[in-house]
């Protein structure tokens, strides 16, 4: 590990000088791609200077040690010294978690899609609290939620919807959302007052770009209806609204949520990417499927990873056999314990995996 320490130092220091040289700098996207490389580089090395200056501390510390005589000198100097292992040891176990292989979707922005399943209109009210929930985290942490398409019912559940969320390393925060998540409470639909199970399912989708994606125009039927829902007559009147099939998969997209045909093309064509994209991610060979192993859930639809029970004021992760008793905040959009005790339950398995 120290080794390959070293050579990540070497060519981070490397990088330092091309991302200031004049040369590099007007090469735009030769420029961007290394600053990109050392900006990942940096928490690496940043670790790995404070495990060695713990290591030279600690020698240092004990040559004093050696030299010593004063009783209580010694003892100050033990105490520092241990101190200092178990830092270094604590670096160490950082830096094997930094050193593991990256999400190279871990950067890109999401597309979250929502619905109710089983449940009847409960389950549709559900997703919609769901929605509200991941609006509410992002609206706290500087991400920009954009609805892209989405079926509500009379009562103002969510049959389906599909939103946009933008911001510094989005898919490394959401990415542990698929699912089924499973409420149990009493329906604003039962007058009865009796507790009902429901469960609403989370897709959690990277943003792929052209390049991610290649389309084949032949594969794709694009067809133009009339909007339906607010905006007036317009709606009514203006064929805005567009749906995408693509013929191989069989996966179908619409947009309505713009006035302007060309904005609602756009964003259908973002979001069938993300969805071909997610497609050919699950259909990949034998390799990804036992990287998934070490992973916690992070793309199984059927999994069913948390159950929101309203009646004991109790949300449980599955996974990780995590509950916290703070339903009602967690539904105004407090996730970060959760968010943060599955990507550490993640680090681990996959550096136990790695171990192995």
């Amino acid at each position: 590990m120290l080794s390959k320490l070293k050579d990540i130092k070497t060519r981070y220091e490397v990088l330092s000088q091309d991302i200031i040289n004049p040369d590099i700098i007007t090469d735009n996207k030769e420029w961007q791609k290394r600053v990109k490389e050392h900006s990942s580089l940096q928490p690496i090395v940043e670790e790995y200077d404070k495990y060695v200056k713990f290591e030279s501390d600690i020698t240092e510390n004990e040559q004093m040690l050696e030299m010593e005589t004063d009783t209580e000198m010694r003892e100050m100097l033990k105490e520092e010294i241990q101190n200092l292992k178990d830092a270094l040891k604590q670096s160490e176990e950082d830096l094997k978690i930094l050193l593991l292989p990256k999400d190279e979707n871990d950067t890109k922005n999401v597309i979250m899609e929502f619905r109710g399943g089983a449940g009847g209109e409960e389950s549709s009210l559900f997703a919609h609290s769901l929605m509200r929930m991941y609006k509410m985290y992002c609206d706290s942490h500087k991400f920009k939620f954009e609805v892209l398409d989405i079926e509500e019912t009379e009562l103002g559940g969510v049959k389906y919807a599909m939103v946009m969320i933008k911001g510094k390393n989005a898919y490394a925060t959401f990415k542990y959302e698929s699912g089924v998540h499973r409420v149990q409470r009493v329906p604003e639909t039962e007058s009865q007052g009796r507790v009902h199970t429901s469960t609403a399912t989370v897709a959690v989708l990277p943003e792929a770009e052209e390049v991610d994606v290649e389309l084949d125009m032949k594969d794709i039927r694009i067809d133009l209806y009339r909007a339906s829902g607010a905006g007036g007559q317009h709606v009514n009147k203006t064929e805005s609204a567009i749906r995408l099939t693509h013929a191989p998969t069989g996966i179908v997209v619409a947009c309505q949520d713009e006035r302007s045909q060309t904005q609602n093309k756009e964003k259908a064509f973002m979001m069938l990417r993300a969805k071909l994209y997610d497609y050919y991610q699950q259909q990949k060979d034998a390799e990804y499927k036992d990287n998934r192993k070490s992973q916690i859930g992070t793309g199984d639809r059927s999994e069913r990873i948390r159950t929101y029970n309203f009646p004991q004021g109790r949300v449980t992760d599955h996974r990780i056999g995590l509950s916290l008793y703070n339903i009602l905040n967690f539904m105004d959009g407090d996730l970060d314990e959760m968010f943060k005790a599955l990507a550490i339950a993640d680090q681990q398995k996959k550096l136990a995996s790695s171990q192995e």
